[in-house]
């Protein structure tokens, strides 16, 4: 399939099989992939706005809830959305951890919610360092946990949406450091680039 790939800093790499799995066979670059990914997380941000449903730890914190904002944010895209990576990556637990390593998060979170263990921002930045951290899909983790970790402070917390660095400059670069600074347990870079 000659997709040409100009992968960068953070990237999760994709071989030739994964490469089967895309939907739309007219794509052909990295900038193609993107720009039809962002179209589905667009239709997964309005499937978001029209859930009309008080939102709770028990609807949002399951597996189920993951699964089912992935499968939404790229279904379009890739035929495994919403189901876990089979495989090894260059980041991520092992395959056969996902969902033991999911259900531990899933856990936490909810005890952090229903007891206030951190201020709310970092309640939902804790989350989403961890869910990014196991890398339950092939692709889209950073995206897919950025936007849980946006439900999990404006549903649940009663907090803006994050803005994701969205005033800087080299936003990636920055990001990715924060991300690599709380892989060391240090979370207030990421609580920083995540308002900014």
């Amino acid at each position: 399939m000659g997709l040409e790939m100009d992968y960068r800093d953070g990237d999760t790499l994709i071989d030739e099989e994964e490469k089967e799995a895309l939907k739309i066979l007219s794509i052909a670059t990295k900038k193609e992939l993107d720009e039809w990914e962002q179209k589905n997380i667009e239709y997964a941000k309005l499937w978001l706005r029209a859930r009309r449903r008080k939102w709770n730890t028990e609807d949002v914190l399951t597996e189920k809830f993951v699964c089912q904002l992935h499968k939404r944010m790229f279904a379009d895209v890739w035929k495994w959305a919403g189901r876990y990576r089979t495989k090894e990556t260059n980041i991520g637990t092992a395959p056969y951890h996902i969902p033991a390593q999911l259900k531990v998060l899933l856990d936490d979170c909810k005890y952090w919610v229903a007891n206030n263990t951190y201020p709310a921002d970092e309640i939902a930045l804790r989350f989403k360092h961890r869910l990014v951290s196991i890398h339950c899909f092939a692709n889209g983790n950073g995206r897919h946990s950025r936007m849980m970790a946006d439900i999990v402070a404006e549903k649940l917390l009663q907090q803006q949406p994050f803005t994701w660095g969205t005033t800087l400059p080299d936003a990636r670069t920055t990001y990715l450091s924060a991300v690599r600074l709380a892989d060391a347990g240090e979370y207030e870079s990421l609580l920083k680039f995540a308002r900014k």
